[in-house]
């Protein structure tokens, strides 16, 4: 079969479940996965045919996508940062809001990191996107990374070393932890903030696939992650040391707020590309 012809019936059986433009994304997507071809390649050549395995291995995906599993867990990988991460139902999909925290913190410190070493920690690593795209961006860097899940943690280490990098993973209940016994010039946190009243709001690809651990937090204690990291920072960060937080898009003003409240200066609340309230930058 012709790929072309196979496009058309793979875009139109997701269509109960996806929009046409979300369908025909996960058909390029697998197309570069599985044969290397661009769609440039297959505009230049419309001719280029799938075989009967090929076809076979297209379909038991096609299926698994009718059940809204979310193509990174099927395919395993995704992209975050200019580099490829192993990805599974432990871990959260990174997403493009946090590539972009990841981006301030390098723009802010990679000429700093040439003039000197700097020791970073990222609190609730996952599948270990932030520390690792810190490892690879900011020379003369040494990057610690702490998660709850001993799961998630192995797909991290995985990722480190499929990106050749070191970092050292930490397996830590950051809500238990009473010091971090060291000091650190960054720490960045991506944590649970998600209220349980924001569900209708989750997509059900990710609100049935995706590790709740790593997203909910109760309605009466969104902020609890962010108020416990930032007490740890007070003791832990160095001198002018950096904090910095993915945020609850509907918390802004009350996350900053809070770190108002235990001391934190310096107060820089941004939005992401999609126009939401998403990270801030602050320090004691």
């Amino acid at each position: 079969m012709k790929i072309k012809e196979y496009k058309i019936n793979f875009i139109k059986s997701l269509l109960p479940f996806y929009d046409e433009m979300e369908a025909e994304s996960f058909f390029y997507i697998l197309l570069e996965n599985k044969r290397q071809l661009r769609r440039i390649d297959l505009a230049l050549d419309a001719d280029k045919e799938f075989s009967e395995d090929e076809i076979s291995i297209w379909n038991t995906i096609l299926e698994k996508l009718k059940t809204q599993i979310p193509i990174q867990y099927i395919l395993g990988t995704t992209h975050f940062y200019g580099s490829e991460f192993m990805v599974d139902e432990n871990v959260l999909i990174p997403r493009p809001e946090t590539e972009e925290l990841v981006d301030w913190i390098v723009k802010l410190n990679s000429k700093i990191s040439k003039k000197k070493n700097l020791r970073i920690l990222d609190i609730g690593t996952g599948s270990g996107c932030i520390a690792i795209s810190l490892a690879k961006n900011i020379p003369n860097s040494e990057v610690f990374a702490i998660d709850v899940s001993e799961m998630a943690l192995a797909v991290a280490e995985k990722n480190a070393l499929l990106n050749a990098v070191s970092v050292t993973f930490l397996h830590k209940n950051i809500l238990e932890t009473t010091s971090l016994d060291q000091k650190f010039d960054i720490i960045v946190s991506n944590p649970p903030y998600v209220r349980n009243l924001e569900k209708s709001e989750i997509k059900t690809n990710v609100l049935e696939n995706e590790p709740h651990l790593a997203l909910f937090v109760a309605d009466d204690d969104a902020l609890i992650f962010y108020k416990k990291i930032a007490e740890l920072a007070a003791t832990n960060l160095n001198p002018n040391g950096q904090l910095f937080f993915e945020i609850n898009q509907y918390l802004g003003k009350e996350t900053l707020d809070l770190l108002e409240s235990l001391g934190l200066k310096n107060r820089e609340l941004r939005k992401d590309i999609y126009g939401n309230d998403r990270m801030i930058a602050c320090n004691f």
